[in-house]
């Protein structure tokens, strides 16, 4: 009981407080070890068996990758392009947001570095355009979100070593749920944008799309080289993250030449802070999982939960909303990573396919990015725009609206999300 009270409260206690979540559960872990009488070598060998998966190094080159891109002006020609195409319709800025986001999320996979690279762009154009700041900010904040779900994504990578399932299939899980996502935010931007008379820009005549289409042509052939790749049985998710890295490499150094070789131990560095985040999280929850697993604690709420709520929706109902409380005040990652063995207890207790349940919990994770008051990629949107949260928070709520509606078809309707599979 005092193994597990250290796990539960002792977690909780050290999350208010505000201590850093790696930090926290190794914190926890020992203290178990030691209520336990398990020798502290244990919590060492664990944090070495966490950090050895082949697939964690696809969360660092994905990184990479998008941190090259960026650098490299890739995301600048994904906006030229879709520029051209919708900015001259009622909200056509505000789409451009969202349609270069859901280019550049197939190349990074990460909603920060999306919400970063694009809106770097367009909230500054945005804001020129007629645009209010907070709105301009919670567009970008919005359309970042659809890193984690358009593949290659970097959640679907934690959740599927987590959950030990294909990868491959949990990418294809978010493709459908990513795209409703966009095209709700489309329509957002479109009302938006009528209802405070935001005026249109001049069409783009078809030289000028000949134009965008042929400067924009390697930023829009990274996508199918990675995913061709991995659906093509060419190399694995891993592998597609260091051909990534190589891709964005060569094409920023010697195609575009928009990266200076002198530049790249700062390009590196950003990454490294980015990614070393995320692995150190997954690596000392490793002990964490261990000990959760052996006091049984997923398996008994579990059977609590199964005897006590008798209706499969009801289960999925109560999950997501502890899940959207749960992000709004506590980093996804460690979500995913330190309640998966529960999660998926609960999930195999009322019969849920595993691929549907990791589309269902990542579509949680990705409101999460966007959910006031500490999604990422809002703290990301405040750093661009000078806005504070607050002002943020006030006007994406329709955009939350569109998520929360997106999660629901995706819970409730399996096929929604295995539409692809």
């Amino acid at each position: 009981m005092s193994v597990t009270l250290a796990l539960t409260a002792g977690l909780g206690a050290l999350a208010v407080l505000g201590v850093p979540f790696a930090f926290a559960i190794m914190g926890v872990t020992a203290l178990a070890l030691l209520l336990a009488d398990i020798e502290p070598a244990f919590l060492a060998q664990q944090l070495i068996a966490g950090s050895q998966s082949f697939s964690l190094l696809a969360i660092p080159l994905f990184m990479l990758a998008g941190e090259i891109m960026s650098a490299g002006g890739m995301s600048q020609r994904l906006v030229e392009v879709a520029g051209t195409l919708v900015r001259h319709r009622t909200g056509g800025l505000a789409m451009v947001t969202v349609l270069a986001a859901l280019v550049f999320s197939a190349i990074s996979g990460s909603a920060p570095a999306t919400t970063a690279a694009i809106g770097g762009i367009m909230i500054p154009a945005m804001v020129r355009a007629g645009y209010s700041a907070p709105f301009a900010a919670s567009i970008a904040v919005s359309a970042g979100v659809l890193g984690p779900l358009i593949p290659p994504s970097i959640a679907f990578v934690i959740w599927g070593i987590v959950a030990e399932q294909s990868i491959g299939k949990l990418f294809l899980s978010g493709v459908v749920p990513g795209f409703t996502i966009a095209a709700g935010l489309l329509v957002v931007c479109w009302w938006h944008a009528r209802r405070h008379q935001v005026p249109k820009l001049p069409k783009a005549d078809w030289n000028e799309v000949g134009q965008a289409f042929v400067a924009g042509r390697w930023a829009l052939l990274s996508p199918l080289l990675v995913l061709g790749g991995i659906y093509g049985g060419v190399f694995t998710p891993t592998e597609a993250a260091a051909m990534s890295c190589l891709y964005a490499l060569v094409i920023g150094l010697f195609v575009e030449r928009r990266i200076a070789w002198a530049e790249l131990p700062t390009i590196v560095l950003g990454a490294l802070r980015t990614s070393a985040m995320v692995t150190s999280i997954i690596a000392v929850s490793t002990g964490f999982g261990v000990l959760v697993a052996q006091e049984q604690i997923a398996v008994n709420f579990a059977s609590w939960l199964a005897e006590n709520v008798q209706e499969k929706w009801m289960a999925l109902a109560g999950l997501n909303i502890a899940f959207f409380l749960l992000a709004a005040v506590m980093d996804e990652i460690a979500i995913m990573v330190v309640l998966g063995p529960m999660l998926i207890a609960i999930a195999n207790k009322f019969g849920v396919d595993p691929i549907h349940f990791g589309s269902m919990i990542v579509v949680n994770v990705a409101i999460g990015m966007a959910a006031p008051p500490i999604g990422y990629c809002l703290f990301v949107g405040m750093a661009i725009s000078k806005q504070s949260l607050a002002a943020i928070s006030r006007v994406i709520w329709p955009q939350i609206i569109v998520m929360l509606i997106v999660l629901m078809l995706t819970t409730y309707i399996p096929g929604f999300a295995l539409m692809l599979q």
